[in-house]
């Protein structure tokens, strides 16, 4: 059965289709990835290294492939698909560099023997469950930290994503990584459940929506197995001043509409204090009116279409269900003419809490404007949400700013940056957002066995 396509969505011309695994497949993945985990880990952490300094070589040397791939699959300007491919690299990269030292023994300072050691030891066969929206970028993230561990792992990547996900597996086996340390899997969600259940997996991570990691979570959960969530958000753009306001809103234009705006930490609420209000509303609503979209595959295509017509047809509904309720549409709101899911920039304003636009993502180039009297009634705003992936605080007095970012129910809090993701900064949410982390050291924090050994005379 042919459930993973390549899907042009900027024609919606079905490219290649490939099938999905039969029970043999499953069971070759879950073998050979156990199997290769029993060799993997008692490699050198200096091999393993070499392999992922080989993979963000190879991703370099392969940019415009790579790059275009996912232009192709899922719409990403090829000129922002490169970026993602360069962040790749950086991550596959930056554990090459540290990941050995990482891995050193921790020697405590606790009285009563002759040494108590913490050596951080892999755990076994992981599964990944990645989305489309960055296809190499959520790979690198999980994939890295815990290939440097001596983990191996089982890749199910979004259905729409297939010769992505094929490109991936090639480079890391160019790389030198052995193939049963990494093995991609065509599978659908119930398979994936009953390899969750298996005992040769050991943990499994998965970004993409809440609905999907709520089901991951629970198979998981009734068997014992470590997860890592990182889910949805509708993250805060806080203005509290300005005092050069169309470089806010030029910040504020990128944090929305980057990806065409497919990003769990997008901007998609703009709080802003009443004395601002006005003129960054007048001007963010002409900003995005000056972007226009085009086929992501043209080097100066600024916003390309979102990844499915199903995706473009859940944003109209979401934006015409907050109009019809009283909304104020400040600009867009409509599909663009043509073939492709594309649709217009989008702002809204007076949005309550009766709209699916007030408590829903936004997945898509569509934000929300909101006008409050204070710093403290943004702080409110912002955390009323269930989602706590990021949010961003803009100002010129940094104490404030600096205390409203301290008080946001978030994992990653900015002031005067949004969204910034670099490989050693730690990256994940609270609340409904997900649990765990990735990047950084804490990326090799999670699916470890910190494992005690202290030594003591007869």
């Amino acid at each position: 059965m042919a459930n993973y396509k390549t899907v042009n969505p900027a024609t919606g011309e079905t490219v290649r289709e490939f099938d999905t695994l039969d029970d043999a497949g499953v069971e070759a993945a879950l073998a050979n990835t156990h199997r290769g985990y029993l060799t993997w880990r008692n490699s050198a952490p200096q091999q393993r290294a070499a392999v992922l300094s080989k993979t963000a070589e190879l991703y370099t040397e392969r940019a415009d492939e790579l790059a275009r791939m996912i232009s192709l699959e899922m719409g990403k300007p090829v000129r922002e698909a490169k970026g993602e491919v360069q962040l790749s690299a950086a991550i596959y990269q930056w554990y090459a560099d540290h990941g050995p030292a990482l891995l050193e023994e921790e020697r405590l300072d606790v009285p009563g023997a002759e040494e108590s050691v913490v050596y951080r030891r892999p755990i076994g066969a992981l599964i990944g469950v990645m989305p489309w929206n960055f296809p190499y970028y959520q790979v690198a993230r999980f994939a890295a930290p815990n290939l440097m561990l001596g983990n191996t792992i089982i890749l199910k990547h979004a259905s729409n994503c297939p010769q992505s996900a094929l490109l991936m597996e090639e480079i890391l086996r160019q790389a030198g990584l052995p193939d049963d340390a990494y093995v991609n899997i065509f599978a659908t969600n119930e398979q994936i459940a009953d390899m969750i259940a298996d005992p040769r997996v050991q943990g499994v991570s998965l970004t993409g929506s809440e609905r999907a990691g709520t089901s991951v979570a629970e198979t998981a959960g009734r068997n014992l197995k470590k997860v890592v969530l990182e889910l949805g958000g509708s993250d805060v753009f806080i203005v509290l001043d300005s005092d050069d306001m169309d470089a806010t809103v030029k910040s504020a234009t990128k944090a929305r509409l980057s990806n065409a705006g497919q990003a769990c930490n997008a901007a998609k609420r703009f709080i802003v204090t009443e004395d601002f209000y006005d003129d960054f509303t007048r001007k963010l609503a002409t900003s995005f009116e000056s972007v226009s979209a085009g086929d992501p595959l043209d080097e100066t295509t600024v916003l390309g279409p979102l990844s499915s017509q199903s995706a473009a047809d859940t944003l109209i509904e979401q934006i015409d269900d907050a109009v019809s309720k009283g909304a104020t549409l400040l600009t867009g709101g409509k599909k663009i003419d043509g073939p492709g899911a594309y649709v217009q920039p989008t702002l809204l304003a007076d949005v309550t809490p009766d709209m699916r636009a007030y408590s829903e993502e936004l997945f898509g180039p569509a934000g929300v404007v909101y006008k409050v009297k204070s710093a403290s009634e943004a702080v409110e705003l912002a955390n009323s949400s269930v989602y706590g992936l990021s949010g961003s605080v803009w100002s010129s007095d940094l104490d404030s700013a600096r205390s409203v970012a301290a008080d946001l129910d978030v994992g990653m809090a900015f002031v005067n940056e949004h969204g910034t993701t670099l490989p050693g900064l730690p990256f994940g949410g609270v609340k409904r957002s997900g649990v765990g982390r990735e990047l950084g050291p804490w990326g090799m924090d999670e699916f470890v066995n910190k494992k005690l050994l202290r030594v003591s005379k007869k």
